[in-house]
């Protein structure tokens, strides 16, 4: 599908901005969401510093705006002579390499507070149980405060992903041709702003849905035990 240009000589591709959207979207949350892990654990740390560092850490990036975080890794890690001789350069000269570090940073402070908020949370029995059983600490955080803390923080972090989704609509400003993009560049060439920019919200629209859905049948599965029984 194209919303520019001609079906012989198209320009604009609804289907390359969707792809992008979606890799952004995919591959942020997927690393976002491996280093919110050990954030979490390290924020609820009973070394200080550990613990410090962390919410320094999440209290910057959850306090200032996202595309201002784009903006400084774009625009100014080329000013530093040690990140431009790095071996990670090459990715970090592409607005793509600057995109996904900036989404995946963002949103691992997100899902870090609510992992940490659900890993203090975990109910008191469970933990007595665990310990009554012999396990040790990191046992009883593998299977017990790990497992039941993902669970209780599913519907806070399908809300943070649907907001990454939307949130990747900041990508175009760094010249990046996402959903966002192309209807960008669509209405600088022909100055109409209501066709392309309503197709790209019913994109968006339909991404959201398809998420909210795979988001409540998980909810379905993982959080059943949390449903009111019925009374017999």
């Amino acid at each position: 599908m194209f919303l520019g240009g001609s079906p012989d000589a198209p320009v604009f591709s609804t289907g390359q901005g969707l792809v992008l959207t979606l890799e952004l979207l995919s591959i942020s949350s997927a690393i976002g969401f491996a280093l919110a892990v050990p954030l979490a654990l390290a924020r609820n740390s009973s070394n200080w510093l550990l613990s410090r560092s962390v919410w320094l850490y999440t209290g910057l990036f959850r306090g200032t705006p996202l595309l201002v975080q784009l903006f400084m890794l774009y625009y100014g890690l080329a000013q530093w002579p040690w990140i431009r001789e790095s071996w990670a350069w090459p990715y970090l000269r592409e607005a793509y390499g600057c995109a996904i570090l900036a989404f995946t940073l963002n949103t691992a402070a997100y899902i870090a507070e609510i992992l940490a908020g659900q890993i203090r949370n975990t109910p008191h029995g469970e933990v007595e149980a665990a310990r009554s059983l012999g396990m040790n600490h990191w046992l009883l955080l593998r299977r017990i405060v790990l497992p039941s803390a993902l669970r209780r923080a599913l519907p806070a972090y399908s809300n943070e992903v649907i907001m990454l989704m939307h949130a990747t609509s900041v990508a175009s400003l760094v010249t990046l041709a996402d959903l966002t993009g192309i209807a960008r560049q669509i209405y600088a060439e022909t100055y109409n702003p209501f066709e392309p920019f309503l197709i790209a919200g019913i994109f968006y629209l339909v991404l959201t849905n398809a998420l909210a859905w795979i988001f409540r049948r998980m909810e379905k599965h993982w959080l059943a035990y949390l449903r009111p029984r019925e009374a017999h």
